[in-house]
This record gives C-alpha cells, sequence and structure tokens, in this order.
C-alpha cells in the first residue's frame, strides 16, 4: 500500500483538489482496511472487500481510490444518510468495521493550528498528523449481504411491462398481476417525473 502522502496526492489528482474531506476519506480507508487485515485491496485482496458510504461528499471519493471499491464493481454500497461515516466489510472473514468522523475533530483543528485563517487549512492540518482515535470512533459491526447484493452476482434481467426499461439484480416489485420496476411501481421513490408530450 502506498504511504500517505503517496495516497493523499493521488486523491487530489483524481478528485480534482485536496480538501479536509479528501484526506478524512484517505485515513478513514486505511483504517478500515488495517482493522480487517487487508493489506492490497486493488490487487491480491480486490474480491475481499466491500464499503458502505453514508455521504456523497469528497471522502467518498478518496475512500473509493484507497479501497478500489466502486459502484460499476458493486463493491461500494451507498447509504443516503449524510454522516461522515463508512462501513469496510472483509467477505472472506464476515468481519466489518465501521469508522466515523469525530465531530471534535475540527475544535481540534481550530486549537492545533489557531495561526492559520483557513478553518479549512486548520482541518487539512490536522487531519493529517492527528492520531487515530483523536479523528474516528470505530465499532465492530456485522453486515448481513443478501447474495443479489455482492460482486459477479447474475440475476434474470426483467423488462417492466409499464415503462419498457431493463431492470438487473431483482430490483422490481411483484403486484397482484405483473413485476413492476421501482419506479413505476412506488413513484414516490422515483426522483424524476416525465414531462408530458416528452418522449
Amino acid at each position: 500500500m502506498e504511504s500517505l502522502d503517496e495516497l493523499l496526492r493521488m486523491a487530489e489528482a483524481a478528485h480534482g483538489h485536496l480538501c479536509a474531506g479528501q484526506i478524512l476519506g484517505v485515513r478513514m480507508a486505511l483504517l478500515g482496511l488495517e482493522r480487517l487485515g487487508i493489506e492490497d485491496p486493488r490487487g491480491a485482496d480486490r474480491k475481499r472487500l466491500v464499503t458502505f458510504v453514508e455521504i456523497d461528499r469528497c471522502a467518498t471519493d478518496a475512500i473509493g481510490l484507497v479501497t478500489g471499491c466502486r459502484l460499476g464493481k458493486r463493491t461500494l454500497k451507498f447509504r443516503d444518510w449524510g454522516k461522515m461515516a463508512a462501513t469496510f466489510v472483509d467477505l472472506e472473514s464476515g468481519r466489518g468495521v465501521r469508522i466515523v468522523a469525530l465531530e471534535d475533530s475540527r475544535e481540534l483543528a481550530r486549537q492545533l493550528y489557531p495561526h492559520v485563517e483557513s478553518m479549512s487549512r486548520q482541518q487539512m492540518a490536522a487531519y493529517q498528523e492527528l492520531a487515530t482515535e483523536r479523528l474516528f470512533r470505530e465499532q465492530r459491526v456485522r453486515v448481513e449481504l443478501d447474495a443479489a447484493d455482492l460482486p459477479g452476482y447474475k440475476a434474470d434481467r426483467l423488462v417492466c411491462p409499464r415503462c419498457g426499461e431493463g431492470v438487473n439484480f431483482g430490483r422490481f416489485v411483484q403486484t397482484d398481476e405483473e413485476r413492476l420496476c421501482l419506479s413505476c411501481a412506488r413513484r414516490e421513490l422515483r426522483y424524476w417525473e416525465p414531462i408530458a408530450g416528452e418522449r
């Protein structure tokens, strides 16, 4: 595994800038991998790890970079909870660890770097040097993964009879008469609405 400095350079290049969230994400991922004993997540151990992220911010890009977990590989799972937290699961051993960034780390950054005017710069400096226990709370967890959520899972493809769109991985609802995609069966889940007369 690359050093912290190397990973931060890689994160900056991949994300477009380096920020406090990137630093937290890199350190969070390193800690999760260490606790699970996964040494080569983007190489030899790439099929062992699934990661759940709970925020759609800069840290998530850094976590994906360090772990090699990706949505397209079905190894990165997003839960939109708005928390600076991630859960790392070793599929081989079944062990999991959830890591949460501590809220008081912002205040610690201010205390460590009062001479730095920018709060962002204070955090970036502090998050690189604070001890793990000052930045994160760790918790051993058990994560039950359904076979349909595992990488490499294959399932029948369904075409929704209402919208005509294909649906993978059993993501449909069985009604009395038919199997519908989630956006047709549960309109409250739909993030879009069609415009009348538009195709």
